[in-house]
């Protein structure tokens, strides 16, 4: 190299590219950085946002409030059941009545404990050991993952509840939930809890999207936790916009959205059983997706766009963790669909789902305990069943599929995968 000339330096093809495509991302993120945002405080459309004012469930918080208040004199309350579609503020409610009542024990230095527990999380509640273990730490008690007997738990539990006088109210949210997983015995156990109680009692509040849940109760368990129960009822498109508009003013800039997509967005929600939580997912990913297409406003475009992602990731994430026993019923009922027109019945889907068992080797389950799947396959949207009565020969479901068509071929493709048809 001759004396002025520049060194060169030799940078292989692959960390060239490396760094043109780091250069290139520090770019976009320094431009992404650089725009206005559509987003004010996203948080507001999460399912797990709390408004200051929860809108159109007056009377259902007041049912709830007027059956729980009891406990601020150190009264038992009743059992309460509260259910209703998926989306309908349930839990939003529920969650809202036990802070204030929280917020009542603490100022007066009541003896009150209130526990809250979603029966869907898999390390909580898939085993009655773990959801009891669960409550014995809620007062403080250690308990091993594994390892005790279950009755020896419930029984350490117990004794560490009634160490001191108290009034426990004990939420299970998704309560079905606990029961498909680990049978109705626990619930027997725990509303039978004040008969072995000596200084404390308590009472449980029941949640559940499932509105034929407790017609599987054993009788016993029945009467007991449904001492009280509360329906909630789906929302109107009226009430959903104005659910909307009241997110959307916390959620979004001033501006940020054209004249009309609220009410597209209400509208798709009211045809989807009144489910408001949908609404507020639709909006929250139609905001996304009008900020990756670098738009100042939310458009009814990406309200479309939006339906469609959602509803596609919802159902594969459904089939995706469903058991095989689940899959065979849904394909049963989608090949009985795409054969004919109009409402297909119970009777005909368990005919065919005991065909498709013998292709398989699955063991064919009950027609009741197939019944109880096109139950939750009716309660995540995927039917719409009806029950219909015929006469001396008893009740049926009258059935329509709720997957768009144009999602029918890909799931039955998926399912055929998953149980070694294709």
């Amino acid at each position: 190299m001759g004396r002025g000339e520049k060194a060169k330096i030799y940078i292989p093809p692959f960390r060239l590219e490396k760094i043109m495509v780091e250069k290139g991302l520090a770019d976009y993120f320094e431009q992404f950085l650089a725009k206005k945002p559509l987003f004010k405080d996203k948080k507001a459309l999460q399912p797990n946002y709390s408004p200051d004012t929860i809108r159109h469930r007056d009377a259902q918080m007041k049912q709830i409030a007027d059956i729980l208040a009891p406990i601020l004199r150190e009264d038992k309350p009743s059992n309460i059941f509260i259910y209703g579609k998926t989306g309908t503020g349930k839990t939003l409610c529920t969650k809202h009545v036990v802070e204030n009542i929280k917020h009542v024990a603490s100022q007066r230095d009541l003896p009150i404990k209130i526990i809250y527990l979603n029966c869907k999380l898999k390390k909580i509640a898939d085993t009655e050991y773990r959801l009891i273990a669960q409550l014995a730490r809620e007062f403080g008690k250690a308990i091993p993952p594994t390892g005790l007997p279950t009755d020896e738990v419930y029984n350490i539990f117990f004794r560490t509840v009634d160490e001191k006088k108290q009034t426990i109210l004990l939420v299970l949210d998704e309560i079905d939930q606990l029961i498909n997983k680990i049978g109705d015995e626990i619930l027997y156990n725990l509303t039978r809890m004040n008969e072995t109680l000596k200084k404390s009692q308590v009472c449980i509040a029941g949640v559940s999207n499932n509105l034929m849940f407790t017609e599987h109760l054993d009788p016993r368990v029945k009467s007991s936790l449904s001492e009280e129960e509360i329906l909630f009822p789906p929302y109107n498109a009226l009430q959903i916009q104005n659910i909307l508009r009241q997110r959307a003013k916390v959620a979004f800039q001033p501006g940020a959205i054209e004249e009309g997509v609220i009410e597209k967005c209400a509208a798709y929600a009211a045809k989807e059983h009144g489910d408001a939580r949908r609404a507020l997912q639709l909006l929250r990913v139609a905001g996304e997706l009008a900020e990756r297409e670098n738009l100042t406003k939310l458009t009814m475009k990406q309200i479309d766009s939006a339906d469609r992602k959602i509803e596609h990731d919802r159902v594969f994430d459904v089939l995706s963790a469903q058991p095989t026993q689940f899959q065979a019923t849904l394909y049963s009922a989608l090949v009985i669909s795409q054969k004919r027109k109009g409402p297909i019945f119970t009777g005909e889907i368990y005919d065919l789902y005991r065909s498709l068992c013998q292709k398989t080797n699955l063991a064919p389950l009950t027609q009741r305990r197939v019944s109880d799947i096109i139950a939750e396959m009716d309660m995540l949207g995927l039917i719409n069943a009806k029950v219909i009565s015929k006469g001396r020969y008893g009740r049926t479901r009258e059935i329509t599929i709720s997957i768009p068509p144009s999602m029918n071929h890909q799931i039955r493709k998926t399912l055929e995968e998953g149980l070694a048809l294709s």
